[in-house]
């Protein structure tokens, strides 16, 4: 297994943070890599993310857990692999939390396939992070 995680301190609450991901639609807002994306259900377990990366071809995503405001785990199965990514906001105080982006390439492949594939996937968490985060915090006010 492969696995990274990248975290990021904010004062936006759970809630704007929730806002923000369960609007599918409005990532490329802070996600500078979406070229298109296309949420097929609720947000919630079981439904399908169709998102395509500048200049990539189009990756189905599953939600495999959803817990509002707090939690969403989203899954690409790619045969010989298995992209994983949690997404969850921890409280540290009463001002303060801490966004959490954690991925894990599991699968039959995940020990050679991982290492090539985790970071660039994973390489822009910190900036996708940073504007998700001022975008939540604005939002908060």
């Amino acid at each position: 297994m492969w696995a990274i995680e990248h975290a990021v301190e904010t004062t936006a609450a759970a809630e704007d943070v929730w806002a923000l991901w369960s609007d599918v639609g409005g990532w490329p807002s802070w996600n500078a890599d979406i070229e298109r994306i296309e949420l097929e259900g609720p947000f919630a377990a079981g439904s399908t993310i169709v998102m395509t990366p500048v200049g990539g071809d189009p990756v189905e995503l599953r939600i495999a857990e959803a817990d509002e405001p707090t939690l969403f785990v989203d899954e690409a199965d790619g045969g010989d692999v298995v992209v994983r990514t949690t997404h969850r906001v921890e409280p540290l105080d009463a001002e303060r939390s801490r966004i959490v982006y954690q991925m894990e390439i599991g699968g039959a492949a995940a020990d050679t396939i991982g290492p090539q594939l985790g970071p660039g996937i994973s390489g822009d968490f910190p900036q996708v992070l940073a504007a998700l985060v001022a975008l939540a915090e604005r939002r908060g006010g």
